[in-house]
């Protein structure tokens, strides 16, 4: 994340108003933990709950649950200034949190505060981290230093150390309904009709939303989600569809494959999600490899891309014996 040009005032999300209140009653009681792990899917927004929580903590005089964005710490914040913050993220090329960044966070919590009374560390992706990065966080966790803050944001907890996860409190932040979602869209885009839409071709995920949006993106979403409606009804062979879908990285690649699957697979019958077992098999498939490629396995695009092809057509031909995979799979397609 980028924290240079923030807005004055950071809030959270329309869908993040109950984790909020709950936060800032922590906060009223003085019961807030030194440690939160925000844990939830990609696109929910947790990066802007942490960044507005960060905000609030270190505010001099917030007001109406959030930072007033015209203190002295609020607009050393607003420009990534502030002394007393750190936010920790993969610098550069690099996959992971390295031990030496956690070394120096860890060093900073124990300084006395330059501007306020609080210090704030945030930490994403926190599963990003190396063993030893992480061994070095548990210094920090162990031995809290006073009116110090460490949030931990995660999309995957199981590749976090368990040592790391119990000492932190969790506050989990799931895909939001739909509803939630739409309104906080339509302000985007103008209007409910294609904020539904793009919420539809983003799969729910409100940021990816805003993404497809801001950067154009929908239209070759909508052409991949032809392309694989033709490789569904057997219409597109593996070859062709691999060619166009390997334009852009495998990681993304998987997620628009997968993407397809579930849209597919929730407007499907009782009857048709029994005969979808290759499709569910598959989907597991893709997790497990999305997320070996998320730890730093490098493999065979071209080869990995066409083996979950072949899987998918040859599932679709399954479903296809069905009377209603005809009509669904047209119905992903348009």
């Amino acid at each position: 994340m980028n924290l240079q040009g923030l807005p004055q005032v950071s809030v959270p999300l329309p869908w993040q108003a109950q984790a909020w209140a709950h936060l800032q009653e922590q906060i009223s009681r003085q019961q807030l933990p030194h440690a939160l792990l925000f844990a939830g899917p990609a696109g929910v927004g947790k990066e802007r709950l942490a960044l507005a929580l960060a905000r609030y903590l270190l505010c001099h005089q917030p007001v109406a649950g959030h930072n007033c964005g015209e203190c002295r710490a609020c607009r050393y914040s607003q420009s990534g200034s502030h002394g007393d913050f750190r936010w920790l993220q993969p610098e550069g090329t690099s996959k992971v949190i390295r031990i030496e960044q956690v070394r120096e966070a860890v060093a900073f919590v124990y300084r006395t505060a330059g501007f306020g009374a609080r210090k704030v560390v945030v930490l994403t992706p926190a599963e990003r981290m190396s063993n030893s990065a992480a061994n070095a966080l548990l210094k920090g966790l162990e031995e809290p230093s006073e009116d110090t803050h460490l949030i931990l944001v995660a999309q995957r907890l199981q590749g976090m150390p368990a040592t790391v996860r119990s000492r932190c409190q969790l506050v989990k932040l799931p895909l939001p309904p739909g509803d939630q979602c739409i309104p906080w869209l339509q302000q985007v885009t103008g209007d409910e009709a294609s904020a539904t839409e793009l919420l539809e071709l983003a799969g729910g995920v409100p940021l990816q939303a805003e993404h497809l949006y801001n950067d154009g993106g929908a239209e070759p979403l909508r052409e991949q989600r032809k392309l694989l409606g033709d490789l569904a009804r057997g219409k597109a062979n593996v070859p062709l569809v691999a060619a166009r879908l390997g334009q852009q990285d495998l990681a993304q690649a998987l997620r628009d494959i997968a993407l397809f699957l579930h849209v597919y697979l929730c407007r499907q019958e009782q009857a048709g999600l029994r005969r979808a077992r290759p499709l569910f098999q598959l989907l597991d498939r893709m997790q497990a490899l999305q997320a070996a490629i998320a730890a730093g396995s490098n493999p065979n695009p071209q080869l990995a891309l066409e083996s979950v092809l072949i899987s998918f057509a040859d599932g679709f031909g399954v479903m296809r014996s069905g009377a209603n995979m005809r009509s669904s799979s047209q119905e992903i397609a348009s």
